[in-house]
């Protein structure tokens, strides 16, 4: 069950830990954030190391549909609406600028970078279409309502936004680690004021970024109750298109439950099936769309992705918590994790340097809580406290429904996930079940 991406690619190696050193800053994680995070930093003249558990590029990074764009749902009318003009036209400058720095790198990398114009379409609801292209028009950028799209199904229009791309996220990774400092197979066992205990030795920093997808210290921040992870399905298929081309976008339905729609090459990308970690799901309602759309087309892969969500559906980009000086942090990426990779590394790059960014305030993990599904994450976790089921999952306790789909065992209260043989496979959890 590997993805396009891992099948096509193998990324470099690099060496485990040996011994204790110090650096002026210490990233964990060595997904698509915390790499770019690296690049920044060692650009910027900043001394840094990466320590990643496993291989670079070999969690959540190489299971994206690899969409980097600003567009992220409906979201931009519902921006304003809660939080004002300001918040909102922020968030689209912090993500645009983001796409603006891929495009920039990706000049001289050979990664299947490809600009196209990104929709986000509505089966049944054109006046949520309006509203959100009169919000980005409000926002100063040139969004447009489109009515005819090139999808074999009926919507009832999409905002499209122009200039916007897509790319093979692990291309990219192997050419931009190159150079940068990172050992692999080096586990944080423990982290303390400026200092990470791993299983290969004890490193010494100024700064601290923790860029584990799911933040992986629990008593700081409250993540186990600001976040959930949920899970999605992708099919490549072969000979749903001419060549892959006849979509002319990236196609993504408003709806959090619908399909979104990509090419690569001569696969067509299909995803959705979204469901919370540890609830039912699987290939089935996307295997069944393929084969009443495309009859004629091929399935050549499939894979899952996991993503953490906020409260907000804003990412959570800065100071681990108000307590935690020297600690960072970026995770709850919403589905957007390419995009908001880049806007974060472009963000802690500023703050770990002490420069101001106007994008601080947006994305500051301590800001409220108060929102409807803080109290659908707590009656999660008090129903997988309390069920009185094995196995537990070793991270808060919570017993782990057996995921038939892809023979796992996944916990619903916070989204770790675990081989049938017990091995760790998905954080927060950080050991194996026992």
């Amino acid at each position: 069950m590997n993805s396009l991406w891992a099948k096509s690619v193998s990324l470099p190696e690099f060496p485990a830990l040996e011994g204790d050193l110090e650096t002026g800053v210490l990233i964990v994680g060595g997904g698509m954030a915390g790499v770019l995070c690296a690049l920044h930093l060692s650009r910027a003249g900043a001394g840094c190391v990466l320590v990643e558990a496993d291989r670079v590029g070999g969690g959540i990074t190489k299971d994206t549909t690899a969409k980097i764009t600003a567009q992220h749902g409906l979201i931009y009318d519902r921006l304003i609406s809660k939080y004002g003009k300001e918040t909102a036209g922020l968030y689209l400058r912090a993500n645009l600028e983001a796409g603006d720095r891929y495009r920039e790198l990706c000049r001289d990398i050979d990664c299947d970078y490809e600009e196209l114009d990104s929709f986000v379409y509505s089966l049944d609801d054109p006046e949520m279409i309006r509203r959100e292209v009169e919000a980005l028009r409000l926002l100063g950028f040139g969004a447009a309502e489109e009515t005819e799209l090139p999808l074999p199904f009926k919507t009832a229009g999409a905002v499209r936004f122009p200039r916007q791309a897509q790319f093979h996220p692990l291309k990219f990774l192997a050419a931009v680690t190159k150079g940068l400092c990172i050992y692999e197979h080096t586990k944080v066992l423990e982290l303390g004021p400026g200092q990470a205990v791993t299983n290969r030795g004890t490193i010494k920093a100024d700064k601290i970024i923790i860029a584990t997808h799911f933040p992986i210290l629990n008593k700081h921040g409250g993540y186990f109750v600001k976040l959930y992870q949920e899970r999605s399905y992708v099919l490549a298929l072969q000979g749903a298109t001419n060549e892959g081309r006849d979509l002319k976008g990236m196609y993504v339905d408003g709806s959090q439950k619908g399909l979104s729609l990509r090419s690569y090459k001569a696969s067509l990308l299909l995803g959705g099936g979204s469901h919370r970690t540890g609830k039912p799901g699987g290939w089935q309602g996307l295997e069944a769309f393929a084969k009443e759309y495309y009859p004629q087309a091929k399935i050549t892969a499939r894979w899952a992705a996991q993503d953490c969500m906020s409260l907000d559906g804003m990412p959570y980009i800065g100071r681990y918590s108000r307590g935690t000086e020297g600690l960072y942090t970026a995770t709850g990426f919403n589905k957007w994790g390419m995009t908001s990779s880049m806007a974060a590394a472009n963000l802690l790059t500023d703050l770990v340097l002490g420069r101001e960014n106007p994008f601080e305030g947006v994305f500051a993990p301590s800001r409220s809580i108060l929102h409807p599904q803080l109290a659908v994450n707590v009656f999660e976790a008090a129903v997988g406290l309390l069920t009185p089921t094995v196995p537990r999952c070793p991270h808060m306790g919570c017993a782990l429904k057996y995921n038939a789909a892809e023979h796992s065992w996944d916990c619903p209260c916070h989204g770790s996930r675990f081989g049938e043989d017990g091995r760790l496979i998905d954080n927060p959890a950080t050991d194996d079940r026992k």
